[in-house]
């Protein structure tokens, strides 16, 4: 297997010429040393053996894969384009950067790891970069106003539940293209920035960074035109960003950096430091787009807030119900987005769903099936099915209390005394647990057809709560329709 080396040299004295404004501190009282606590980031869990994909030899090109998907947005030099078709050169190594800004990733980020799978499934090694240094500061892109600033133990606990996400998800594509390493490598930018001085960075990295360009990207424009302004600690991100994009290329031998489009400022500040300090070339970034609805809206939140990938955070059945309720005019661009289905397969679905006879909603059970697998491996889909199944109104699935208790968390309950509850008449229980706010809309969409108790249709106004009625004597489910549930806790 050919390699591609990148010969470096880095002498920690700068000689070329340069310019730069004088810069006068409001303070000059002298700079005291900061000091972190150090944050581990080793991975000891054992990987499971998947069989390559695709041979070297016959690897197909990433670029123009991700261009077909959906999945490319800019990349800053075509010479990319034009290595990942070279047979000849060796994999590329490529990261993508995830602050811990929460203890799970979510939807957005989710675009960042399955860019990442592509390339492991085209021969090529991962590397999810865990900003643990950079975390610290917030990433200004995108965001109307600062982050809130982070306490250790938060950090800590956000790194450990997010690298356990990437190493689930990224471990799936494990030794593709490789039949003795794995193929990707969760880092810690910590690691390297708890060494670094102030001064030091100033003197080294600093001067190549010209304030100009660092005002013209658009994260900080948008900033600095709106009321809160930027704080100077904001500003510096993408340099910090940019020198953990030189600092993995040379001791790393990475060479792409991808990441969302609103990362572009943040990724080329990357590839001009290699460019400058290092003087060398074949650091290359690639961007992908930001999930969109069809109507411009954002894609990845729901009325509860974001998506969370850890189970933890969301359940894998309400996970699976997001994907599941996706609109026609969105699921097949998702399709190619999200899943790794090949695109004869997304096409058939496409067609089918312009025929006569289409079931509907079966484009968006596939999408929710294969995204679910994804991020939750089968154990996770296998439990969103069985809940989705046992919880549809109508279904003839015996409901017992586990099943209910595992969507608890995703619907609203409400606890009531068995004593209460008991000849409680279904219209009464329907309004004291919260499910209508009237007895008259209830009883309007009873003669509906609209009530269920347990996803047993009540067609009797006159319905009453019976002791065999409370499912295995802890719990009941009513349903207003397919959508609206609430759990009554027997207390």
């Amino acid at each position: 297997m050919a390699s591609r080396t990148f010969l470096c040299f880095f002498h920690g004295k700068f000689l070329l010429p340069f310019t730069t404004t004088k810069f006068i501190p409001a303070s000059r009282r002298p700079i005291k040393s900061l000091s972190f606590s150090s944050v581990s980031c080793s991975l000891n869990t054992p990987q499971p053996t998947v069989e390559p994909k695709f041979q070297m030899g016959s690897t197909p090109n990433v670029v123009k894969i991700l261009e077909e998907r959906g999945l490319l947005e800019s990349i800053t030099n075509e010479n990319l384009r034009l290595a990942c078709s070279d047979q000849t050169a060796g994999p590329f190594k490529v990261y993508c950067g995830f602050d811990p800004t929460a203890e799970s990733l979510h939807l957005g980020n989710l675009l960042g790891l399955i860019v990442l799978s592509w390339f492991q499934r085209c021969g090529h090694r991962a590397v999810a970069l865990i900003g643990g240094a950079t975390g610290r500061i917030g990433d200004p892109s995108g965001k109307s106003q600062e982050r809130p600033e982070l306490d250790l133990e938060s950090l800590e606990k956000n790194i450990a539940g997010i690298m356990e996400i990437v190493n689930k998800i990224l471990s799936k594509n494990a030794n593709l293209g490789s039949e003795q390493n794995s193929n990707f490598v969760i880092l810690n930018n910590y690691d390297w920035w708890k060494e670094v001085r102030l001064l030091d960075f100033l003197k080294q990295v600093g001067r190549y960074a010209r304030v100009g360009s660092m005002m013209s990207k658009e994260s900080v424009k948008k900033r600095l035109e709106s009321e809160q302004g930027m704080s100077y600690t904001e500003f510096t991100y993408q340099l910090l960003q940019g020198y953990d994009f030189l600092y993995l290329f040379k001791n790393e031998g990475v060479n792409v950096q991808i990441g969302g489009s609103d990362q572009w400022g943040n990724i080329t500040a990357g590839t001009e430091l290699i460019r400058k300090i290092l003087q060398a070339e074949g650091a290359y970034g690639l961007t992908f787009p930001l999930l969109l609805k069809s109507d411009g809206t954002k894609f990845g939140k729901s009325e509860d807030g974001a998506i969370w990938l850890s189970p933890s955070m969301l359940s894998p059945y309400k996970f699976y119900q997001y994907f599941f309720s996706v609109p026609d005019a969105d699921v097949v661009r998702f399709l190619k987005i999200l899943t790794f289905l090949n695109m004869e397969e997304i096409n058939e679905l496409e067609s089918a769903m312009k025929k006569p006879g289409y079931v509907p909603n079966t484009a968006q059970r596939k999408l929710a099936e294969e995204i679910t697998r994804f991020v939750h491996g089968e154990d996770g889909l296998t439990e969103a099915l069985k809940a989705t199944e046992a919880l549809r109104p109508g279904s003839e699935t015996k409901l017992d209390w586990e099943t209910i208790e595992g969507i608890a968390e995703d619907v609203p309950s409400r606890s009531l005394p068995y004593t209460e509850v008991l000849n409680l008449s279904i219209v009464d229980l329907s309004v004291s647990s919260g499910l209508f706010e009237s007895k008259s809309a209830a009883r309007r969409l009873l003669k509906q057809g609209g009530i269920y108790l347990n996803n047993n249709r009540v067609d009797n106004e006159s319905k009453r709560i019976e002791a065999e009625d409370i499912v295995d004597g802890k719990v009941l489910l009513l349903s207003a329709g397919k959508k609206n549930k609430v759990v009554v806790r027997i207390s």
